[in-house]
This record gives structure tokens, sequence and C-alpha cells, in this order.
């Protein structure tokens, strides 16, 4: 500090501006902008990612209410079904909405996914795939209609990770569902199965 000869002290080696102009421990204006940005960015993503569960919760969260309840009851009063082969045209019948039973099936196999009818049942997050062929929307990770075909897919055009995939995805099934039958390709004739094959786990794609 020194007297500037009036009386006022003023600060050595400032220039007019007293304290407030501008001293070394002040950060530049570039840094606090940048950090400010940072802030807001953050806090923009976060909303984002708030916006987005609220948007599912609405969604799937409070579906469960007692309609899903009831068709939960439903479900687990229906008997278990016996073994047959389906057409693509048969499958779809099983969709929860035209049948309280849902089947779906994965690389050539039908299982009965009737239990899981909250995931499955036409309001649940993958009920695009009740009573269809799952194999390709499972293989892409797709839950549109895209990944859906009206004709026999052989999924010939997949490559050999997504093939994997619904391997992968037909092991889980077979561990978590009642394996039905086979989904017939055009032309193919259904199976007879027999009472002692119906009780056995015929899970040997032909």
């Amino acid at each position: 500090m020194a007297d500037d000869g009036d009386g006022r002290l003023r600060t050595e080696g400032s220039g007019g501006g007293g304290l407030g102009g501008g001293g070394a421990g002040e950060p530049p204006a570039g840094a606090a902008a940048a950090v400010g940005g940072e802030m807001l960015l953050n806090v923009g993503l976060l909303a984002l990612a708030l916006l987005a569960a609220y948007r599912l919760y609405l969604r799937w969260g409070t579906r469960s209410g007692p309609g899903g309840a009831a068709r939960q009851s439903q479900a687990a009063a229906l008997p278990r079904m016996k073994r047959r082969d389906f057409s693509l045209e048969q499958l779809r019948e099983f969709d929860g909405a035209r049948n309280p039973r849902i089947l779906l099936a994965v690389n050539g196999k039908v299982f009965d996914v009737t239990k899981g009818c909250k995931f499955y049942g036409p309001e649940g997050p993958y009920g695009i795939f009740a009573g269809r062929d799952a194999s390709r929307g499972l293989a892409t990770f797709c839950l549109d209609k895209d990944a859906l075909r009206d004709e026999y897919d052989d999924l010939s055009d997949l490559n050999a990770v997504q093939m994997e995939s619904v391997r992968e995805w037909e092991m889980q099934f077979k561990e978590k569902y009642d394996y039905v039958g086979r989904l017939l390709k055009p032309g193919e004739e259904p199976s007879e199965y027999t009472d002692e094959e119906d009780t056995k786990d015929h899970t040997k794609q032909e």
C-alpha cells in the first residue's frame, strides 16, 4: 500500500483501477465461460435422461394395473399346451389379444411365453413379437415392424454374429419358457406327437 498524496491508499503495482482493476487472482473470462457452458451441458443431459425415464415409466410402468394383473392371473390358469407345430398363420393367432395364450418363435422353435405376458403381452415392451417369429428382431436388436416378416424368414442374410445372437436367445427361451413345437417352413407337414413325446423336452430341431 502507498499514500497517493491526498490521503487515499492505492495498491502497489496497480493502475488507476485500485482493488477492482483485474488483479492476478481473477480467472480469465474465457475459462469462466467454458465452465459455465459445461455446467449447462451437464444439466441439459440430466434433464434429457430424466425425461426419457419419465416417458418410459408412463409407457410401461403404469401398465401393470388391474388389467395387467388380470392377464397374469388368466395366464397362470391356462393348462400346459400340448406339443404341436405351427405355420406362421397359425402362430399369429396366439398374440395375447385374440387368444390369451402368447407364443413366439425363435430360430425355428415355438415357445409359450404366456407367463411372461407383462413383457410379451399386447402392452408389453416386447409385445410386437407375440404370435410372430422374433428371430430377426432379437438378432438385430430391433423392436419395430421392420424386424417382422409376413413370409417365412430363413435368416439367410444374417451375419455370423447375428446368428450367434439368435442361438443365444433360443437357449434363454429354452431355460425359461415351455417349448411347444416347430415353426413350419412353407409346404412342410407338421409332426404327429405322441403323449409320450409330449412329456419330453423335445427341443431338437429337425
